[in-house]
């Protein structure tokens, strides 16, 4: 057989064969007289075997294993592993098909900071009466950040000191009086007097759970300067009072 007639047979493409050749998977038939390799039966049974692993799901290195006399590991044990993993996939899948749909279920749509947790999605859904509030807007995204960005357990900490944060009608009231400050300093000036009274309210609304303990925050930390570039002068300004004034009850 020549090469594109051992393709078809199995039902590979010759540049399949060609790369198998060049990995030492497939041995090189010789040359005739003529310039031409002839591939025989043997060349055909290897190749449909590679073809039945790779299909499988075995990359070319775990094939080369299993085609090799002195393979480490013989095609019970390569399979096996193959198995689990495709088990530990499929879990994976499933949780992962779980959470979407929790969120498209959810009342009140996909929040517009786009997959979230089930639990921030919540949360983000009472709030829908701040969508007005560019800070709340603001604050959300950062907030959806933080949940991706920490670890697990941080990021659990945070959702619930979140739900804390805005879980009842007088939090969710001094949240929104927070935001309507905050909102007011957009062309104010870091001297301007409001700046201490919006600080003062925010630090009402944040509970101990999202604060980090006092001289834990670094004034030089590169996401705290662009949270702050983020933000107009005297917005930026009530934030760190803000957090001064955390730091200092938490001594």
């Amino acid at each position: 057989m020549r090469i594109g007639e051992l393709a078809a047979v199995v039902g590979v493409t010759t540049r399949a064969v060609r790369h198998y050749h060049h990995l030492g998977l497939l041995p090189e038939p010789e040359r005739r007289a003529n310039g031409y390799r002839e591939y025989g039966l043997r060349h055909a049974v290897v190749l449909a075997r590679i073809r039945r692993l790779t299909e499988l799901g075995l990359g070319l290195a775990e094939v080369r294993d299993v085609l090799a006399d002195d393979a480490g590991k013989d095609l019970v044990e390569v399979l096996t592993e193959l198995d689990e993993d495709l088990a530990r996939q499929e879990a994976a899948l499933r949780e992962r098909r779980a959470r979407l749909r929790t969120l498209l279920d959810a009342e009140g749509g996909m929040p517009a900071e786009g997959p979230v947790s089930p639990e921030l999605a919540a949360l983000f859904a009472g709030t829908s009466h701040l969508s007005d509030s560019p800070m709340a807007a603001k604050d959300r995204e950062i907030i959806a950040f933080l949940e991706t960005a920490m670890p697990a357990e941080d990021r659990e900490r945070m959702v619930a000191s979140v739900g804390e944060a805005l879980g009842s009608p007088g939090a969710m009231a001094r949240a929104g009086e927070a935001y309507a400050l905050l909102d007011a300093l957009a062309d104010a000036e870091p001297g301007d007097p409001r700046v201490e009274e919006a600080a003062l309210t925010l630090a009402g609304c944040i509970p101990p759970g999202l604060f980090p303990e006092a001289g834990e925050l670094d004034p030089d930390d590169g996401f705290l300067r662009a949270f702050y570039d983020d933000l107009a002068p005297a917005q930026a300004e009530a934030v760190r009072r803000t957090l001064r004034i955390l730091a200092e009850e938490r001594r």
